[in-house]
C-alpha cells in the first residue's frame, strides 16, 4: 500500500512500529527517524523477518531542513509524528513542503509556557487545504479514541449529547514509589496545571486536583479520579452536537499524588531555568533524568487500564445514557509487543489512524481533529488490532 515515516523511538513509537510490522498489507515500508539512531536501529533488529520493510534514519525533529531533507530522500506517504509536543509545528511545516500527510498523538504546546490548545494547528487548516494534505490531529487513545467514541455515540445513539464524561483509569502496579506511565515531563506537566472544563461553552478554571471523585470502573472497581484540563475536550465541544457540559477525569493513588505535591513544594517540577554549578537546567528536566524511564516499567507493571467516555443526551425526545470504554491488561500488551498498557493504548490508535489516512478512508485537504471523521472504520480496527471496546446504556453516572 504505501510508505510511513514515524518519528520518535520512545515506548508509544515502540507500539505503533510493532502495530505496524503486523500490519505489512497496508506499511509496506516505514522508516524510522529520531535524534538517537542506536534506538532506531535496536527496534528495527527486533522487528526484522516480517513482511515491512523498515529503515532508520537520525532526525532532530526541531530541525525543519532536516526533517525535509529526509522526507525528500525516503518520499514517504504520510508522516506520523511520536516526538515531543513541542516538535509537531516543525514537522507540519516540512510535510506541508513535502506535500506529506500528518498524524500525531498530542496536541501542540511551546516548551516554555505548560499551555496546550489546539489554536497554532487549527491555523495550519488553509496552508493544508492548499497543498491538498491532510492533518489528523490527536490519533492516540486520549485525545484519539475518546473523539472516536464520541463521534460513534453522536452517529448511532443520540440526536444530541449534551453531558460527556472522559474517564481514564491507570490501576497498574509497577512497584516503584514514584514513576511516570509516559514521558515525565508531560505528564507532570499536565497534572500539576490548573483544572477546567467546558461547561455551556465556557471554559471553567479548576485549581489542581480540587474537583475528586470515586468511580467504580468495570473489571477494576472503585478508584479515586480527579478533574484535569484535556486537550480534546476544546475540540469535542465544538464537533459534538447538543453539548452542555466535558470534563476529563483521571485516577491516581495516594502515594504518586504525595510525591508529586513534595516534589512540587521543592522546585523540582519548576520549567524555569535555575542556574547549578554555572550551567542552566530546568528542574523538570532533571527530574526526568532522575526517575525510571516509562519504557523500563513494561515488565514490572501489573493490572489494568480502562479508559472510555460515558455519555448523556437525547434520541427521538428520549433520555440515552451511553457509556463506551476499553479495559487494556498491562501484562498482555508486554507479552505482545513488550511495553505496558499506556503506551500501547496510544500507540494502537496511532497505527489506526495512520492507516485510515493512508487507505484513503479519512482522506480530505485541510486539518481535522479525530472526531470529524466517519468513526465506523475506526471502531471496527480497534476490536481487529488489540483495543477491543464495550459499552453499556445503564452506566453509573459521575456526579
Amino acid at each position: 500500500m504505501g510508505k510511513a515515516l514515524i518519528i520518535g523511538c520512545g515506548g508509544v513509537a515502540s507500539v505503533a512500529i510493532h502495530k505496524c510490522c503486523q500490519n505489512s498489507e497496508v506499511f509496506e515500508e516505514i522508516m524510522i527517524a529520531s535524534r538517537t539512531k542506536s534506538k532506531c536501529d535496536a527496534l528495527k533488529e527486533k522487528l526484522s523477518g516480517g513482511k515491512t520493510i523498515i529503515r532508520t534514519a537520525q532526525v532532530n525533529a526541531d530541525n525543519v531542513s532536516e526533517l525535509v531533507a529526509l522526507m525528500k530522500d525516503f518520499k514517504p506517504d504520510i508522516c506520523l509524528n511520536l516526538a515531543l509536543p513541542y516538535q509537531d509545528l516543525k514537522i507540519m511545516d516540512a510535510c506541508l513542503e513535502c506535500g506529506v500527510d500528518y498524524v500525531d498523538t498530542a496536541n501542540y504546546e511551546p516548551e516554555d509556557t505548560a499551555k496546550f490548545e489546539y489554536s497554532w494547528q487549527w491555523a495550519y487548516r488553509e496552508r493544508f487545504e492548499k497543498a491538498g494534505i491532510t492533518a489528523l490531529l490527536g490519533s492516540g487513545f486520549d485525545p484519539g479514541v475518546t473523539g472516536v467514541f464520541c463521534a460513534y455515540a453522536q452517529k448511532h445513539y443520540f440526536d444530541e449529547i449534551n453531558y460527556i464524561d472522559i474517564l481514564d483509569c491507570n490501576a497498574g502496579d509497577h512497584g516503584y514509589p514514584f514513576a511516570t506511565n509516559f514521558n515525565p515531563e508531560i505528564n507532570i506537566r499536565e497534572v500539576s496545571a490548573k483544572g477546567s472544563y467546558i461547561e455551556n461553552g465556557k471554559w471553567v478554571e479548576t485549581e489542581p486536583m480540587e474537583i475528586k471523585r470515586v468511580y467504580n470502573f468495570p473489571e477494576i472497581g472503585d478508584k479515586d479520579m480527579y478533574l484535569l484540563h484535556h486537550e480534546e475536550l476544546e475540540s469535542l465541544a465544538l464537533n459534538i452536537r447538543g453539548i452542555k457540559r466535558i470534563r476529563f477525569f483521571m485516577t491516581f493513588g495516594q502515594s504518586y499524588l504525595t510525591h508529586l505535591k513534595c516534589l512540587e513544594n521543592v522546585g523540582m517540577t519548576s520549567i524555569e531555568p535555575i542556574n547549578y554549578n554555572g550551567m542552566e537546567i530546568v528542574p523538570l528536566q532533571f527530574l526526568k533524568a532522575v526517575l525510571p524511564d516509562p519504557a523500563s516499567l513494561g515488565p514490572r507493571t501489573k493490572g489494568k487500564t480502562n479508559i472510555g467516555c460515558i455519555m448523556t443526551g437525547v434520541k427521538d425526545g428520549k433520555p440515552v445514557h451511553y457509556y463506551v470504554y476499553n479495559v487494556c491488561d498491562h501484562q498482555e500488551c508486554y507479552k505482545e509487543v513488550g511495553s505496558q498498557a499506556i503506551s500501547y493504548t496510544t500507540g494502537v490508535p496511532a497505527m489506526i489512524g495512520t492507516m485510515m489516512v493512508m487507505t484513503g478512508k479519512w482522506k480530505k485537504p485541510g486539518v481535522f481533529n479525530i472526531e470529524e471523521f466517519d468513526p465506523d472504520p475506526f471502531m471496527d480496527a480497534l476490536n481487529k488490532w488489540g483495543l477491543p471496546w464495550k459499552e453499556s446504556f445503564d452506566p453509573e453516572l459521575v456526579p
